[in-house]
């Protein structure tokens, strides 16, 4: 004989009344099959858990030994049913979400901040990574989710989630000339000296500003390189020069630069972004993150 959760359910009940009549009122069953279930558990287990007498029935201290333990076993099994329904309907687990470097400055702590709150059980693992990884890691399973900038290459097999769009805007120099302006033009900026980013280095952005400044009718000046959008901007904050980064770096609060939004309707000086998971991903708990995105808080204006 098995020991069922209904058998371990009937023992517990009989050890907390000590009574069959009552145990069995518990139980919604009648006296007798209760009586018979608890005799077949003895004979199992080969103990007296009850010592039986005229005015009812008394615990032994092996009974009471084994109410014990049989109430974590049942403690137990109701809280592994939980956990796997949790997991299953997407409140519970873990999942892998990759991010281009520029997104972790504004959409990446919205996000864990909205999933601390409203997802309690699920665990966000960060992986910072160049898009063009970041969809090779989604297709070879290494990723769940990732939030990418688009366009975006290798598509295929993916589904992909507009959450936002972001503008370039222009950063300068807290006392430069045009610093005093509400806005710019981007044709404003052609005589500048700008600070670019590093051939391979974020190529989504580095091509939108190339393709912005082209519409505009000039090539950007260099005057340094950088590998991310914090060492971009050092050179604006040092006086040096100008630059173009996405409009979330105001978050950076980077002292002795100003920002200003770019005028105009060109396309280039747009981004959409996007959350994008494998198209056969059957995880509830991405879906669940990924609907966090429906929040004004996660999809800033353009």
């Amino acid at each position: 004989m098995e020991l069922t959760q209904r058998l371990l359910e009937q023992f517990v009940v009989l050890a907390e009344e000590q009574h069959f009549g009552r145990a069995a009122d518990r139980l919604t069953m009648r006296q007798p099959p209760l009586s018979q279930a608890i005799q077949r558990l003895e004979r199992v287990l080969g103990v007296s858990l009850f010592e039986r007498g005229p005015r009812g029935v008394r615990i032994t201290p092996a009974g009471r030994a084994f109410a014990e333990d049989a109430r974590r076993l049942l403690e137990a099994q109701a809280a592994a049913v939980d956990r796997a329904r949790r997991v299953a309907s997407g409140r519970e687990g873990e999942v892998r979400l990759g991010f281009i470097s520029s997104l972790g400055y504004h959409y990446v702590p919205d996000l864990l901040r909205r999933a601390h709150t409203e997802l309690t059980g699920l665990r966000l693992q960060l992986r910072q990574h160049p898009s063009v990884e970041l969809i090779a890691m989604l297709h070879a399973g290494a990723l769940d989710l990732a939030l990418v900038r688009l366009p975006i290459s290798g598509s295929d097999e993916l589904t992909v989630h507009q959450v936002g769009v972001e503008r370039l805007i222009a950063v300068l120099p807290e006392h430069h000339r045009l610093a005093a302006q509400d806005s710019l033009a981007l044709p404003d900026l052609a005589d500048h000296d700008f600070a670019v980013l590093r051939p391979g280095a974020l190529p989504g952005l580095a091509q939108q500003v190339a393709l912005a400044c082209a519409q505009a009718g000039f090539t950007p000046r260099p005057l340094g390189q950088a590998d991310d959008l914090p060492g971009l901007l050092s050179y604006v904050a040092a006086g040096l020069c100008v630059a173009l980064a996405p409009e979330q770096v105001r978050s950076l609060g980077l002292s002795g630069v100003v920002h200003r939004p770019l005028r105009g309707s060109s396309p280039h000086l747009r981004t959409a972004i996007a959350a994008v998971h494998r198209s056969d991903s059957g995880d509830a708990a991405v879906q669940r993150v990924v609907g966090l995105f429906g929040s004004p808080a996660l999809t800033p204006e353009a």
